[in-house]
């Protein structure tokens, strides 16, 4: 850390030559735990903690710890520009040297699935992604003398609709409909005289 030669520092120094030697002398040294810089940083949409430069003395530990903004996840975490995957915590074990450590979130997606039975289509259809937040629309379109029997969202019903909007999506959704022939279910009362 510091060498005094007779009560004055000379600075830092690993070695020291007392010349010409007529006087007596005093040295003494101080020494001081190296330490390393672990430089952490985020891109948008959530934190990594701590931040910036952190000091970690010689052969400690230091945790950090990746928190997403809500409607995101981390995408990659590198350290020393390799990934270690999409954790939300990582630890330096022993440090004896300088590191860095970054981290990358992505929005959430959520499967809506759509399902129709015979006589009709659903527009779009199968596994759809959606962004966290966002909205889908599903259109159903009936075969020729068929029209929509029932939608269900979720397994619940919605009644007859054409049409079905998934606003501000946080979750995973299912959505079937089942279609039958235009005049089928009709009640037809007979009365005689």
């Amino acid at each position: 850390d510091t060498v005094l030669v007779d009560g004055v520092s000379v600075g830092a120094l690993t070695a020291y030559t007392f010349t010409n030697v007529v006087l007596p002398h005093t040295i003494s040294v101080t020494f001081k735990l190296n330490t390393f810089t672990i430089t952490a940083s985020t891109g948008a949409n959530g934190s990594i903690s701590p931040t910036g430069g952190v000091v970690v003395n010689f052969g400690a530990n230091q945790v950090f710890s990746m928190t997403p903004v809500v409607g995101y996840d981390v995408d990659t975490v590198l350290v020393d520009g390799v990934s270690v995957g999409a954790v939300i915590s990582y630890t330096f074990s022993n440090v004896t040297v300088a590191h860095t450590i970054s981290v990358t979130f992505k929005i959430k997606t959520y499967a809506i699935t759509a399902s129709t039975g015979a006589n009709g289509n659903i527009s779009p259809s199968g596994s759809n992604a959606v962004n966290h937040g966002a909205n889908l629309v599903f259109t159903m379109t009936p075969l020729a003398t068929y029209q929509v029997n029932e939608v269900l969202i979720d397994g619940a019903s919605v009644g007859i609709v054409s049409s079905y909007t998934f606003s501000n999506v946080t979750a995973a959704h299912s959505i079937s409909v089942s279609y039958r022939l235009i005049g089928t279910n009709h009640t037809i009362t007979a009365s005689a005289g």
